[in-house]
């Protein structure tokens, strides 16, 4: 019988409080599920042996990474409800007689119980569901099927070891509270006895300025590798501004309702409003981490979503030409017997690959990286310096043609003196009258709305802006020289070769395979001095490049939809909770206010009244962040060469609507659960 009486206590206390257990083990089992998952997924063969598995995997790592680490934060958070709601019970057990290892022993047993019942139900989930997991993966990526079913002990072992880790925490965690508690303590975790809490305007104006500060970043930085490298520390600062905001702001709010007669001495709101007076603290944290929660939310499905089916712009911004073949030279003398040879065997195999081009470009190039500042264009090593914010944020990259390649493709007949130049800003605000470069001056004559010479350029995260000037040769000589005295490896000369091809996309994979394995045959130094000359840069096309992005931001668009999936579960119990807890605790409130005439009917205008004031601040919230943090995103957007604003704004209305509807469905059930709590007569 001792043997079997505190694991039948533990069970019943479970039994008993399942309103709040059951929530919480579903969710403990809906992360060792997503876990498993995303485990399996980054170690299936099937998936690592597809187009892009490298990357998918990598994708698949992460998002494993970020299950552990938010499971760990929002299980200790929730389980606080239930330490709270059972301290109680545990209070009046040390009461009657059992001492605190007693207490501690029913604890273990809650704990194994909830464990292996949640890994239980969650590898029962996390196994059926993760075949059609991939087979999810594998449409969203475009990546070839693979009908075979497995298990992976791999995944089991690791999401069986992280999640015995996080409840093994979660016991120490409960035993130091309660070793710290008394039974008076205990008794009263759920007593309404607490001093009211003053609003602190100090922390409530912090809490305005930190986050006017946040969206003042985000409102006025108008570099997008600035944007990039701001974003991280701007999302810091909201959501600690969120939680001082609401913290302070929602006991300040009950204090202004308090003080209006009117609405405050109403039968629909006095005792909403009195109930919320006292917990308001605490309610207000819980009301910020629904709002952070929604704004990730809706944050990671708006931009996943929009790079998804933005891709093919960024596809097409990346790769203007189906086939761009690009070679870099250390030495400006080796360029045109190099690139004859490479011209003869790139003609050579198009046509042995039955292939008829068009839109071509070939033409020779100066790359330049460094930062524009008035009309110097500085290119040291303090300038070219990627480590350093504020000058990685002021990086561009410098790129030169000669008049006659420009000419050449796009049939004009531009003419140029010596040390004249046309300027393209490309993604660049600049529009600089006069460019100082390597001992090297070039005065604007006239302002280029595009080149046609936009190839993978356009992959860099820092812009790129062109000029098109006389005298390439001794240009590229002098730079060169730079480069050579200087020891800077920021100035490169290029072979560029591009074209759009008539095969469909396997076969112009191979015939790009077939010519780069030809290119790479021609020997890259010269033997006499042992000196590498020539290196094959890029020998790509924009199938492979669209299988590259489809495997990408299909893979961050799926993470996106798993991870949305457990932030919105994990809001949807944070509220739920709330609901619960609040419900508890002001029963006896409303007990007392039916007895002196209070009907059901005006419990439920009580309930709505209270709910109203406070259930809509986070979405509310939740749509100012994101309206604020929608200038970030964009011009992060256009990191991935997506620059597709309608479709941004498109992605993000609708992540709101869809979330904003459910939000209010879970409204109507926790307000119902939190109805029949206090209504009811027992």
């Amino acid at each position: 019988m001792k043997k079997v009486f505190f694991p039948k206590l533990a069970w019943n206390g479970i039994k008993n409080n399942r309103r709040l257990y059951i929530p919480y083990i579903l969710t403990c089992a809906g992360m060792v599920m997503m876990t498993y998952i995303l485990q399996y997924l980054s170690v299936s063969p099937a998936v690592m042996n597809s187009y892009g598995g490298t990357a998918i995997v990598s994708t698949m790592l992460l998002g494993s990474f970020v299950m552990v680490i938010f499971s760990v934060i929002f299980l200790f958070y929730t389980n606080s409800f239930l330490i709270r709601r059972r301290g109680r019970e545990f209070g009046l057990y040390n009461i009657l007689g059992m001492d605190k290892r007693g207490i501690a022993r029913i604890l273990i047993w809650e704990t194994l119980t909830s464990a292996v019942i949640s890994l239980a139900v969650g590898f029962a989930a996390g196994i059926g569901l993760s075949k059609l997991a991939q087979l999810g993966l594998n449409n969203i990526t475009s990546t070839d099927i693979n009908y075979e079913f497995t298990i992976s002990t791999h995944a089991l072992r690791n999401t069986a070891i992280m999640f015995l880790v996080i409840y093994a925490l979660l016991f120490l965690r409960s035993l130091i509270k309660l070793n710290l508690s008394t039974a008076v303590s205990l008794l009263g975790s759920e007593s309404f006895g607490e001093k009211p809490p003053r609003a602190n305007p100090i922390i409530g104006i912090g809490g305005i300025i930190l986050l006017g500060g946040a969206y003042w970043l985000a409102v006025s930085i108008e570099d997008p590798v600035s944007a990039l490298v701001i974003f991280f520390l701007a999302v810091i600062m909201v959501i600690v501004a969120t939680y001082m905001i609401f913290i302070s702001g929602s006991v300040l709010v009950c204090r202004m309702l308090q003080k209006n007669k009117k609405y405050y001495y109403n039968k629909r709101h006095f005792v909403s409003v009195s109930s919320m007076v006292y917990r308001m603290k605490r309610n207000g944290a819980g009301l910020a981490s629904i709002c952070i929660l929604a704004t990730m939310v809706l944050v990671i499905l708006s931009s996943t979503t929009c790079l998804y089916f933005g891709s093919e712009g960024s596809i097409r911004a990346r790769c203007p030409r189906d086939v761009t073949i690009r070679v870099g030279f250390h030495n400006s003398e080796y360029v045109d017997d190099t690139t004859t040879k490479m011209r003869d065997i790139i003609t050579s195999g198009i046509a042995d690959a039955n292939d008829t081009p068009s839109n071509l470009l070939d033409y020779r190039s100066i790359a330049i990286v460094g930062q524009l500042i008035g009309e110097e264009f500085n290119i040291n090593s303090d300038s070219v310096n990627i480590y350093n914010p504020t000058s990685f944020g002021n990086l561009m990259q410098l790129v030169i043609v000669s008049v006659e390649d420009y000419n050449r493709m796009t049939d004009e007949n531009v003419s140029l003196s010596t040390g004249e130049a046309l300027y393209c800003a490309g993604r660049s605000d600049s529009k600089p009258s006069r460019v100082n470069v390597g001992g090297c001056s070039f005065t604007i004559v006239g302002q280029l709305d595009s080149v046609p010479m936009e190839t993978e350029d356009s992959m860099l995260i820092i812009p790129t802006v062109y000029m098109v000037t006389p005298d390439f040769d001794y240009t590229a000589e002098s730079l060169l020289g730079l480069v050579r005295d200087s020891g800077n490896t920021s100035t490169e000369l290029f072979w560029n070769y591009c074209f759009d091809s008539s095969l469909p996309d396997t076969e112009q994979i191979a015939m790009t395979q077939s010519i780069r394995e030809q290119l790479l045959l021609i020997k890259p130094y010269d033997e006499e001095t042992d000196t590498n000359y020539h290196y094959l840069s890029a020998c790509m096309n924009k199938a492979s490049e669209r299988r590259d992005f489809m495997s990408t931001f299909g893979s961050l668009l799926f993470l996106g939809i798993l991870l949305s999936i457990v932030f919105v579960a994990a809001a949807v119990l944070i509220i739920y909770y709330k609901q619960i807890t609040e419900g508890y605790e002001d029963k006896s409130r409303f007990d007392i206010m039916m007895k002196v005439g209070m009907t059901k009917k005006n419990i439920r205008s009580s309930i709505n009244s209270q709910l109203l004031t406070v259930f809509y601040l986070p979405l509310v919230f939740a749509g100012l962040h994101l309206t604020f943090a929608f200038p970030f995103i964009a011009k992060i957007m256009t990191l991935f060469n997506l620059d597709n604003v309608s479709l941004l704004i498109g992605t993000t209305v609708v992540s709101f609507i869809i979330f904003a509807l459910f939000y209010m469905l879970v409204y109507r059930l926790t307000s119902n659960a939190y109805y029949s709590i206090v209504s009811r007569n027992d």
